[in-house]
């Protein structure tokens, strides 16, 4: 019995297991570079994002569309040219309206109405003011 093959068996194992370890190994690395690339280009988007949106995040929110009253603008009017809140009386008043329980109840209507459009807020109970 020839024993010359069975002795250099782990030798030629050895040799194919290096040759795959070594090719292993290159694509790793090969890996490693493309994952470094890709970071690389996700840090440079994530920058580009920045620049270009960070203007735009800085911009006043457009106002929301207002339904078609005629008292909305006129009530946002008298809001513009206050400082602080007003009550539905105030307002009442400031569109020339009779002071009525009547006109005061469908004023503060409207202006509850622009609170849930989120044009006006309520700064304390019964006194609104415009949105900042």
């Amino acid at each position: 019995m020839n024993l010359q093959p069975l002795l250099d068996a782990p030798g030629i194992q050895e040799d194919a297991a290096r040759v795959l370890a070594d090719d292993l190994r290159g694509q790793i690395t090969e890996l490693h570079n493309r994952l470094r690339e890709a970071e690389t280009h996700l840090e440079h988007l994530a920058l580009t994002r920045k620049t270009v949106t960070g203007p735009v995040d800085r911009l006043p929110a457009a106002p929301p569309d207002l339904p078609e009253h005629p008292d909305h603008p006129r009530i946002l009017a008298v809001f513009n040219e206050t400082t602080g809140p007003l009550p539905a009386r105030d307002v009442c008043e400031a569109l020339a309206r009779e002071l009525l329980p009547k006109n005061i109840e469908g004023t503060r209507a409207k202006l509850k109405r622009l609170v849930t459009l989120d044009v006006l807020t309520e700064a304390e109970t019964g006194s609104l003011t415009r949105k900042q």
